[in-house]
C-alpha cells in the first residue's frame, strides 16, 4: 500500500520521512505495516527524554543539545510534545517555531505534536514515532514533553536517558520528590541556575539522592577515605557516587545550565554519554528495551481489542440490552464483562482486514 514511500524511505528522503511520520502519528491506513517494516532497523538511536514544568527552557535546552550534537557530526530527530490546542487540535505552544534556529538544518528533523488529552504527557503515538526516526537512521532522538507529576512520567518508558528539567521557580523540593521524580530521574538540570534559589535546590536534590542511598551504602568499603563524611553528608554522597564511572548503580548527577546562554550544555552532553555508557556496560539498556517491546505489544493488544469490541454494532447493541439488569442489580459489571468477553473471543481473535 506505501511502497512507494517506503521505497523513499529508504532513499532517505525528507519529504517521505515527513509522510511517513504524519500517517504514523494520526494512525492512517497501513500505519501498522509500515511500522512493521521498519520494526528490524530500531535500536540504533539513543532516545534521550526532557521533561519538566512549563518554562523551564526546554525547548532553548534541547536546541543548544541539537547544535553540540550536529557540531560532532550527528543527526537529531526531535518529537516536541505540547498540550493540545482546543481550537486547532495542533501542539499549543509550538516548538517549531521555537527552535526555528536549527529547523532547517538539513541534519535535524523536528516534528510537533500535541498530546490530545493522553495522560503522561505524551501523545499515545509518541513511542511509535520514535520508533520512525530511529528506522530513519538518526544518531539521537530527543523527546520534549511539558508537566512533571504522578501522571506524566510515561517519559522514563520510551527514552533510554531521561533528564528532568527544573528551575529555581518549580517549587518546594519536597514536593517534587513526591511527583516520583527521584524514580525516573537520570540527570537532573537545574535550568536558569542564575536565579535566586538555584544553589538550594541543587543540594536539596542531592541531598534527597544521598539519603536514598544511606541503606544501600552502609557496608561499601571506604572510597579514597571518604566514607565518614559520606555519612555524615548525604549530598557529598550523592555528588562522589554521581562522579564515578565504575559505580554498580547509578546515581543521577545535578546539573546547572544557563541554556539562553547556552552554557553548561556541555557538561549535559557528557552526562547522557556517560549514562549511556553505564547502560551497556551494565546491561541495564537491554533490559529497558525489552521491556520497551513488551509494552509495544501489550499496547497493541489494548488497542485492537478495544477497536474490535467498541466498533462493533453487535457488541455495543448486546451491553445496551443489559444495562437495565445491571442497574436494578441483577446482573454485575463483571458479569456482563466476563460474558461479553466470552461471547466476543472470535470477534477479538480476528486477523486484521
Amino acid at each position: 500500500m506505501h511502497e512507494q514511500l517506503l521505497a523513499s524511505f529508504d532513499a532517505r528522503v525528507p519529504a517521505a520521512l515527513a509522510r511517513a511520520v504524519s500517517i504514523v502519528e494520526n494512525h492512517r491506513p497501513g500505519f501498522e505495516a509500515i511500522l512493521a517494516r521498519l520494526h528490524p532497523r530500531l535500536g540504533r538511536a539513543r532516545r534521550i527524554g526532557l521533561t519538566g514544568p512549563p518554562g523551564a527552557g526546554k525547548s532553548t535546552l534541547g536546541t543548544h543539545l541539537a547544535t553540540r550534537w550536529r557540531a560532532a557530526g550527528l543527526t537529531v530527530g526531535i518529537v516536541a510534545v505540547d498540550p493540545t490546542s482546543p481550537f486547532t487540535g495542533g501542539a499549543l505552544l509550538g516548538d517549531r517555531i521555537r527552535m526555528e534556529g536549527i529547523a532547517l538544518d538539513p541534519g535535524i528533523f523536528i516534528r510537533s505534536m500535541g498530546t490530545r488529552g493522553s495522560l503522561g504527557g505524551l501523545a499515545a503515538s509518541t513511542r511509535e514515532v520514535a520508533d520512525v526516526l530511529d528506522a530513519f537512521g538518526f544518531d539521537r532522538v530527543l523527546i520534549e514533553t511539558v508537566g512533571v507529576g504522578q501522571s506524566e512520567l510515561d517519559i522514563a518508558r520510551i527514552a533510554d536517558t531521561t533528564a528532568v528539567v527544573l528551575v529555581p521557580e518549580s517549587g518546594d523540593a519536597i514536593q517534587t520528590m513526591k511527583a516520583g521524580l527521584m524514580e525516573i530521574a537520570d540527570v537532573f538540570v537545574i535550568n536558569k541556575a542564575d536565579r535566586p534559589g538555584a544553589d538550594r535546590l541543587h543540594h536539596e536534590i542531592e541531598i534527597t539522592l544521598g539519603l536514598r542511598m544511606g541503606q544501600a551504602d552502609r557496608h561499601v568499603p571506604a572510597h579514597h577515605g571518604g566514607s565518614t563524611r559520606a555519612i555524615r553528608n548525604p549530598a557529598y554522597a550523592a555528588r562522589n557516587a554521581a562522579a564515578r564511572d565504575d559505580a554498580e548503580r547509578w546515581t543521577p548527577p545535578v546539573l546547572a545550565t544557563m541554556a539562553e546562554r547556552g552554557e553548561g550544555v556541555e557538561a549535559l552532553v557528557t552526562a547522557f554519554d556517560r549514562h549511556f555508557d553505564y547502560l551497556e556496560r551494565s546491561g541495564v539498556l537491554r533490559s529497558r528495551r525489552r521491556q520497551r517491546l513488551r509494552e509495544r505489544v501489550v499496547e497493541v493488544v489494548e488497542r485492537r481489542v478495544r477497536e474490535r469490541l467498541w466498533g462493533d454494532e453487535e457488541t455495543n447493541a448486546w451491553l445496551d440490552e443489559r444495562i437495565t439488569a445491571i442497574e436494578d442489580g441483577t446482573l454485575t459489571p463483571f458479569a456482563a464483562a466476563a460474558a461479553l468477553l466470552e461471547r466476543s473471543a472470535g470477534l477479538i481473535a480476528r486477523e486484521s482486514r
